[in-house]
């Protein structure tokens, strides 16, 4: 049974529908009032199996690790073997818990979930993980990425008799996986998994265990690590570094893995013939401090900086990064150039963060709300600008008009990944096709835009040639428009059987 009332309080978005990217580009507001132009990312999950610890404690600085993966909500839900208790409140982390939340999840396994909305709105109802009834006891699941069938999912469990209780994906995720046929939890994952086209990266507790469940395409990062003979999982091997496990491996695209007392086991992988990783894991999303696919993010986005340098280099003084992301792109920029690298751009990283809106006045003076500039480092000089990507061009031109309101002689930007020209459809808030730059100019015209002198992006075979992989293996949809699985519109015309 569940040990709180929240659920309860979900009853009032019953009526809404669910809003998919691009079902409806009028119905999504995508952007939010004083973020960055960019991509905005998906959610984080963590698990932990760990008798004889604070779990929920743990949980909690593993989400604070997770925090960049979504920042609107955050959930936790622990396990003593009989009883999900249960609290999730929207804000960073650091606002959904107090002490007294924490000594109120009590058990020895707990999963949690931090979340940016990319389906269904960012409402207390929508915040994970989710819970559900099953009739082989309660579940609670914390789910990352996006399903492309999700509605006709709903439709089909709506005219079986389901009754919503959020508009989001995780809620459809959970009910697809309660109603699958099966006797144990394993069973019912692995009938649901088929079901469910798109992104999945899966935290669940269910009678006592632990699941830790990635989609066949490996669309988002899923690991596994342990802390002595406890194991633990995690969006991310950065949150295990905080809580002090021990990475071991990622979970596998399709796998599924049962942790309880005696350890963890595999249940194999779904035979598929081709992976695909968000590219956009490697470039921006994850921590540079995470690893995936073996390789650590921090020196893997030198590397892109560095075949930037290569494929668009340009005579100037000194390289700066757009802080944080940029930041090794732009140091392996300036080590490949033999330009210096300083940093010139201040971050204030709460502003953000906050639920006030600013007034006209501090409206007009835009980005400077988020960076401020040295004059002192870019006063007389030819300043190349770093940047992870562009995705509709609203706050490049503000910041290259900011450090040339500092001083500079002149400011190139330089972006270490390919123009992005389509929509992600899979965990990824990112902008509708025609509000991409990419889609709608030419590289020379973005650069005119933005007011830059001049502009270059790392071409996608560069890309490639950075992170030391063919092309197989990788979602590119965002920069190519051929997706791993059907669109909302192709999925729609799809035959679905009943639930």
């Amino acid at each position: 049974m569940l040990e709180s009332d929240q659920r309860r309080q979900k009853m009032s978005a019953r009526a809404l529908p669910l809003v998919m990217p691009g079902q409806d580009d009028d119905q999504l507001p995508y952007e939010r009032d004083g973020e960055l132009d960019k991509p905005h990312e998906e959610c984080g999950v963590f698990g932990i199996y760990a008798p004889g610890e604070d779990v929920a404690r743990l949980t909690f600085f593993g989400l604070y690790a997770l925090q960049h993966r979504g920042q609107e909500s955050a959930g936790i839900a622990s396990s003593d073997g009989d009883r999900i208790s249960l609290r999730t409140r929207l804000g960073l982390v650091s606002q959904a818990f107090a002490e007294t939340d924490l000594k109120e999840l009590p058990g020895h396994i707990a999963i949690g979930h931090t979340r940016y909305s990319t389906s269904g709105s960012n409402n207390e109802c929508n915040a994970g993980p989710m819970y559900i009834e099953t009739d082989i006891g309660p579940l609670a699941i914390a789910h990352n990425g996006n399903l492309t069938n999700a509605v006709a999912l709903r439709l089909d469990l709506e005219r079986s008799g389901e009754v919503f209780e959020t508009t989001t994906d995780s809620e459809i995720v959970a009910r697809v996986i309660a109603r699958a046929p099966g006797r144990t939890a394993i069973d019912k994952i692995r009938n649901a998994m088929p079901r469910m086209v798109g992104a999945f990266s899966l935290t669940i507790l269910a009678n006592d265990r632990l699941y830790a469940v990635r989609d066949a395409l490996g669309v988002r990062p899923l690991c596994l690590g342990r802390i002595g003979r406890n194991w633990v999982v995690a969006s991310e091997s950065c949150a295990l570094m905080t809580i002090g496990a021990v990475y071991e491996r990622e979970v596998e695209p399709g796998e599924i893995v049962e942790i309880d007392y005696d350890g963890a086991r595999s249940h194999g992988t779904g035979a598929v013939d081709h992976h695909a990783l968000c590219l956009f894991e490697l470039i921006y999303f994850a921590r540079p401090d995470s690893e995936i696919h073996g390789k650590r993010l921090h020196l893997l986005r030198q590397r892109m900086g560095a075949q930037l340098a290569r494929e668009a280099p340009v005579d100037a003084d000194l390289v700066i990064g757009l802080p944080d992301s940029a930041t090794p792109a732009a140091i392996g920029y300036a080590q490949e150039s033999g330009i210096p690298y300083q940093e010139a751009l201040i971050k204030n990283r709460y502003i953000g963060r906050t639920f006030i809106q600013p007034d006209q006045r501090l409206r007009e003076i835009g980005v400077s709300l988020k960076f401020n500039v040295l004059p002192e480092v870019v006063a007389g000089r030819r300043v190349i600008l770093v940047d992870d990507t562009i995705v509709r061009g609203t706050t490049s031109r503000p910041i290259v008009q900011l450090i040339r309101s500092a001083g500079a002689t002149e400011v190139h930007m330089r972006v270490h990944a390919p123009p992005m020209m389509w929509p992600c459809y899979l965990g990824v808030d990112l902008a509708k096709r025609n509000e991409l730059i990419a889609a709608r100019m030419t590289v020379p015209e973005i650069g005119t835009h933005i007011g830059a002198d001049s502009i270059g992006y790392l071409s996608l075979d560069g890309l490639f040639e950075a992170i030391g992989s063919g092309r197989q293996g990788f979602c590119t949809g965002c920069l190519t428009g051929n997706y791993p699985v059907p669109t909302y519109a192709e999925v729609g015309k799809l035959a679905l059987e009943p639930v």
